[in-house]
Order: structure tokens, then sequence, then C-alpha cells
């Protein structure tokens, strides 16, 4: 199967808007509290074109299937980004494709000088719940900000390897679980 991730374009605007729709309703997100009200939704093309933003899509014969993207996320923590409306239609989930994309998401927030990567979600989202933390995200006991989902109740934050890494992760550590690990 041939698969591309690539920065999106605004002909992408539309796919994406209605495939993270379509995601949100299957988990029964499709309401105000959720990525589902946000007013970019149909215009992310535009909403990545900040400064140490990006969003992409994954594409299989250049048709769009998912994306996701990073962008500044403001609280107490300097160089935080928040990874941001990572979604796979269904008959994609499985391949190796979150993976993929994670790994572009991740490696690009660094490369932009992030200290941290923020994300939030639902406990609906089992299987991206699973994702996240195979890639490194510990899950936090509250929001480390205000992103306007208040209808999420998963928090998750991945420091990655930088200087002034233990001066931050050590305010931050309060709020982290006890990871459990568990057999599946």
């Amino acid at each position: 199967m041939t698969f591309e991730i690539r920065e999106i374009r605004p002909q992408d605007d539309a796919s994406i808007a209605t495939i993270i729709r379509q995601v949100l309703a299957e988990f029964g997100a499709n309401r105000p509290g959720f990525a589902w009200a946000d007013p970019e939704l149909d215009h992310l093309s535009a909403a990545y074109q900040g400064e140490r933003a990006i969003y992409y899509v994954v594409t299989h014969y250049e048709q769009v299937i998912g994306g996701g993207g990073v962008a500044p996320f403001p609280c107490e923590y300097e160089q935080m980004c928040e990874l941001q409306k990572m979604y796979l239609l269904p008959a994609f989930r499985g391949a190796g494709l979150g993976v993929r994309l994670m790994q572009r998401l991740l490696s690009i927030a660094a490369d932009y000088g992030y200290r941290g990567c923020y994300l939030e979600t639902f406990d609906a989202m089992k299987s991206a719940i699973r994702l996240y933390q195979k890639s490194g995200f510990k899950t936090l006991t509250a929001p480390l900000g205000d992103s306007g989902h208040n209808s999420c109740n998963r928090f998750l934050v991945r420091w990655f390897d930088t200087p002034g890494k233990t001066s931050m992760s050590k305010n931050v550590n309060r709020r982290e679980t006890s990871q459990k690990s568990s057999s599946q």
C-alpha cells in the first residue's frame, strides 16, 4: 500500500475536517468541549501557519485518511507544545500509521526546540491512549493549561531530552499518576 505523511495543504482542509468529525462522532465526542467545536477545524492549513506549528496529513494513494499536528501550548511551563487533532480513519488503524505519524510529530516538536509535548484525550480513546503511552507519554492528574477542551478527562505529557528538562519536570511530576503495567 502507498502511504505518505506530508504537510497539510489548503485543498486538504475539507477532507481532514470531515475525518476528524467522523472519528469524534465514532467515540461520542461530537459536541462542545471536544475538538468538534474548534473554530479552526475547517481551515487547519491556515491554523498551523504559526511559528513552530505544523499539521501533517496521512494519505493513501493521495486520499487523506488522517492527520495530526503540534503547536505551542500556553501553560506554566516554557517551551511546551500540544499534540493536536491526531486522528485516523478506522480502516487504517492498527497498521503502524499512527506510530509513524507520532514519531514524525515528536521529532519535529523536538527540532522546534520544545522541551515537552502535552495532549488531552478521553477514556473512550483506548487505542490512542496506548499509542501515547508507548510513545513515552505519562499520565497527569490535571490539565497543564486551558486547551478549551473541557470534556477531555485524560491528560498526558512527554518530556524531551533537552537542557532544562530536569528543572521543568520536577514540578510536573507531582501531577503524574502512578503507571501500572498491565499485560494485554
